[in-house]
């Protein structure tokens, strides 16, 4: 039996679809947690719950250290953070690869825990029959191609796509393919500009791209890059709009400064009969 969403949610793709066509570009970013997802969700047409949080919030060297139940326990914090904007969360490898009914088993599965409005793959051609059968059980799906961070080990690092012409052969073979199983968008990441824009123009779904081109219909970014939180590289695609590590990092040496010399905690961050009251 397929899993039953709100009727809005079924609207997910065409609505994206209508934005596509208004010429307005659809606005996503990654969020993991609660506290993020307030922030982000009154500025955002879409959050994606993405694998990354692996790395950037776990520490995994790759996105391959997600499981099915990482990415439902960051998609139910983000779904209770989210009042607007559409949630989508990412399927980490392992949970759709092996087959059709694998693939929408572990869609159900998110859709069902987390509440989610879609789900979202890597792949094209090669997932084509993954896609179909999730977005037949009336589950909305988000594509991915051009580099696929899943892929990083059999690609031997993070390649940038669409420098030959086979390469870009492939790329608009995963694009059709993607579409024509059903998905309503497609991420397209770390792909040459002038591929990206072309695939942009040759199908009907809305493209996010990320490293991709400004032609895209949409942009995505991980949320930690772009307030510079994060830790190790950030790659050249990302644009930095806020330096959070600096000011988390002086926060935290203000902190242990005051904790060593006894200024903090002072007379009214402690509770007395007089003026503690009975809440914290």
């Amino acid at each position: 039996m397929a899993t039953q969403l709100p009727t809005t949610d079924i609207r997910v793709g065409a609505d994206l679809i209508r934005r596509r066509k208004g010429g307005t570009p659809i606005v996503c970013l990654t969020a993991y947690t609660y506290p993020i997802a307030r922030l982000l969700d009154p500025h955002v047409d879409l959050l994606l719950v993405g694998d990354s949080v692996a790395m950037v919030v776990h520490g995994h060297e790759t996105t391959l250290g997600a499981s099915l139940e990482m990415m439902i326990a960051h998609g139910q914090a983000v779904m209770r953070g989210s009042a607007r904007a559409c949630v989508v969360v990412d399927m980490p490898a392992g949970s759709y690869e092996g087959s059709a009914v694998q693939a929408l088993a572990s869609a159900r599965r998110i859709v069902g825990e987390t509440g989610c409005q879609a789900v979202k793959l890597e792949g094209g051609v090669d997932m084509a029959r993954q896609i179909a059968a999730i977005v037949a059980a009336d589950i909305p799906v988000m594509g991915h191609i051009g580099l696929q961070p899943q892929s990083v080990k059999k690609d031997g690092g993070y390649k940038i796509k669409g420098r030959t012409d086979e390469t870009v052969a492939a790329l608009i073979a995963d694009a059709l393919a993607v579409e024509k199983a059903g998905a309503f968008s497609v991420v397209i990441e770390g792909t040459i500009e002038t591929v990206a824009a072309d695939i942009t123009r040759r199908i009907a779904i809305p493209t996010i791209g990320i490293g991709a081109s400004d032609d895209c219909d949409g942009q995505i970014l991980v949320v930690d890059d772009m307030v510079g939180l994060t830790v190790d590289r950030v790659p050249k695609f990302v644009k930095q709009y806020a330096d959070l590590r600096s000011v988390i990092t002086h926060a935290a040496e203000r902190y242990a400064s005051e904790v060593r010399d006894r200024v903090f905690p002072g007379p009214a961050h402690v509770f007395s009969k007089t003026n503690g009251g009975d809440d914290a």
